[in-house]
């Protein structure tokens, strides 16, 4: 097979946890049905994927809408199943998705009830859409997980580049993204022999119009000179789902530009 052809997603069913989201998500989503996936995305909001998906469906893509809400057991198990029901199978599972509201202010500024907050989404969603949809793929003995972790999951966050703003970084958020990592490291051991193969990608700060002086010590800082855009991230999460990383599992896929290499 021709190393492009390798890359090709088309015949795959791929699912993208807040994949409709201007950060990262609507990236991922677009990137893999650019290759030729069948592509889900799911959040909270139904109208918000639906209107992306037939966004994408105006270019010929083949994209569909549905509902999810990371943080609620019952909505992870009616998407499995609305999923599987209708598409038959999933191949592609690329976790995304981010439960923002617990991940706010410094150490000093967080609760316990905070902190219980993300973990509902953050890593008890992770494991629970990971366990409904795992069967699936064990049963046709071929998968691809992809985790969206950070840097933060890898490095700890440099204070200095806050100066003069008022952002904090949240010690949660550091805290699943760690776990998220090592997560997938026990998903590529216990199911890669099962055909599964689980992978992590790491991205480095999205712009998100942030204020000046942030920007500017975060662009002096990483070595590319500026911070991650939408189309950085899209080549990333074709590779690690397509047959052209048959031989990567547990990998993290740091796309940093240079961050963590300091």
């Amino acid at each position: 097979m021709a190393i492009l052809d390798r890359f090709s997603l088309r015949g795959r069913i791929a699912l993208v946890t807040a994949g409709a989201g201007p950060q990262f998500g609507s990236s991922l989503s677009e990137g893999l049905a650019e290759a030729g996936a069948t592509v889900i995305t799911a959040s909270r909001s139904l109208e918000a994927n639906l209107e992306y998906a037939q966004k994408l469906q105006a270019r010929g893509l083949d994209v569909h809408g549905m509902q999810l809400d990371i943080c609620d057991s019952g909505s992870i198990r009616a998407l499995h199943d609305s999923v599987i029901q209708r598409f038959g199978r999933l191949d592609i599972l690329v976790n995304s998705a981010l439960a923002r509201n617990g991940h706010a202010g410094g150490l000093e500024d967080q609760t316990t009830d905070q902190c219980l907050r993300s973990a509902a989404g953050d890593f008890a969603g992770l494991f629970e859409i990971c366990n409904v949809f795992l069967p699936n793929m064990v049963q046709h003995k071929k998968g691809a997980i992809i985790n969206i972790s950070s840097i933060y999951g890898v490095v700890s966050n440099d204070p200095g580049i806050y100066q003069g703003t008022s952002m904090k970084q949240p010690p949660t958020y550091n805290f699943v993204k760690a776990g998220m990592v090592n997560f997938t490291r026990y998903l590529a051991c216990y199911y890669g022999k099962q055909g599964i193969r689980a992978n992590c990608i790491s991205p480095g700060g999205y712009f998100n119009h942030q204020p000046q002086a942030f920007l500017d010590r975060y662009c002096e800082r990483v070595p590319v000179g500026r911070m991650l855009e939408n189309e950085d991230i899209k080549g990333a999460v074709v590779f690690l789902a397509s047959d052209a990383s048959e031989y990567v599992n547990g990998h993290n896929l740091l796309v940093d530009g240079g961050w963590t290499c300091l």
